[in-house]
């Protein structure tokens, strides 16, 4: 995971005080509960522009929770984003998602996960799906699926490229989970 040598943040988080007045009514939802947003909230419309894309990747994917999890755990794991990762650890158990399951997505999954983690990992190296990657997953999950996990990919990646330029920290009550209960 990235471990920074940076001190302070160039675009931290903003505070409640700081809140954009543009972006007012995002405070209270999405937006304002996460230090990734509040880090986007610096780019009012940016983040304006992000939400209905975070609509879908998070809540509307052909995915569905779980396969949507599973592949936003492998980007994560493979851009080395400590922030990712340590949030999805915790949304994934959350969806029930075991601590062995969510483990084996940073090795050599089996079965499906192992297909959802090849297809991530040919987006990072090749930035394409394979013809048999591609069909596979179509097959078992929909022409859809193959779309969203595309999308789910570029989307966290760009997130991770966020949290890595500014060292967003992880949130409060995510570090407190994990010092609780390590993966």
């Amino acid at each position: 995971m990235n471990i920074s040598n940076r001190t302070e943040s160039s675009c931290p988080p903003m505070t409640d005080e700081e809140w954009p007045v543009e972006i007012a009514d995002m405070k209270e939802g999405f937006a304002g509960s996460l230090n990734v947003y509040r880090t986007m909230a610096r780019h009012p419309a940016l983040l304006k522009a992000w939400a209905p894309l975070r609509e879908h990747i998070v809540k509307d994917s052909a995915l569905g929770p779980l396969r949507s999890e599973l592949v936003i755990l492998r980007a994560a794991h493979r851009m080395g984003s400590a922030y990712e990762w340590t949030h999805h650890v915790s949304r994934a158990r959350g969806l029930g998602i075991s601590d062995a399951r969510i483990r084996d997505m940073r090795g050599t999954p089996v079965g499906e996960d192992g297909l959802i983690a090849r297809a991530v990992d040919a987006l990072f190296d090749d930035a394409r799906l394979s013809t048999e990657i591609e069909q596979a997953i179509s097959s078992s999950m929909g022409t859809k699926a193959v779309l969203d996990l595309i999308a789910t990919v570029g989307f966290y990646s760009v997130l991770g490229c966020i949290l890595m330029t500014f060292d967003t920290p992880i949130d409060e009550h995510v570090a407190h989970e994990m010092a609780k209960r390590p993966i």
